[in-house]
């Protein structure tokens, strides 16, 4: 009967120490909405944005080699803690040849948000430095693939916690390298274009 009691009284136990747990963890984890601890957890994502065409969208004529050949202004928000500087690599993995570099650009400044629409086509620009394209040319060069359905245009952001201290002439492959085991944060944004 003892053995009972204290079966009875070890089980009443660890009920009562249950309770207790139960009573205190959703005060100190649900003091506030599951939306809130969510937003407290995630930083800020690095987002690249364009006026120029929707994502996934058709790239207007004027910044491909069918008008003007400029290049689209683009913005970009919320770089994370330590973003020494920025990088931009603009392709197209569709082309008959394997992927066509458009668009290397390094070393923009942390402070930089954005980039207007037409960036001289020299190796300094917009605060920042341009490298070659596959055309070969210093500076943008647009979409421009052969007579057929369209190809995708990616134009990938970096955040870096370092500047690259490249020498002329700067490739894609040089800018890729220099960049490893720095990369705090990528943004991409993609537009379509056929001729």
């Amino acid at each position: 009967m003892r053995g009972c009691l204290r079966t009875v009284r070890w089980v009443d136990a660890v009920r009562s120490a249950a309770l207790s747990l139960a009573v205190v963890l959703p005060i100190s984890a649900g003091s506030m909405p599951s939306s809130a601890r969510a937003s407290l957890a995630q930083e800020p994502k690095l987002v690249l944005k364009t006026t120029a065409f929707e994502p996934g969208g058709i790239i207007p004529k004027q910044f491909t080699c069918s008008g003007a050949d400029v290049s689209p202004a683009l913005s970009w928000s919320d770089p994370p803690s330590g973003t020494q500087s920025f990088a931009l690599i603009v392709d197209d993995p569709d082309a008959p040849m394997g992927t066509f570099v458009h668009w290397v650009v390094y070393n923009l400044p942390a402070s930089a948000r954005q980039l207007p629409q037409g960036v001289p086509k020299r190796e300094t620009a917009a605060g920042g430095k341009q490298g070659q394209n596959d055309f070969p040319k210093t500076g943008y060069g647009g979409p421009c693939p052969p007579p057929g359905k369209p190809h995708r245009y990616s134009f990938r952001l970096y955040a870096l916690d370092t500047t690259l201290n490249l020498a002329p002439p700067v490739r894609r492959a040089d800018v890729d390298q220099a960049m490893q085991g720095h990369v705090l944060a990528k943004a991409e944004l993609m537009g379509k274009f056929a001729r």
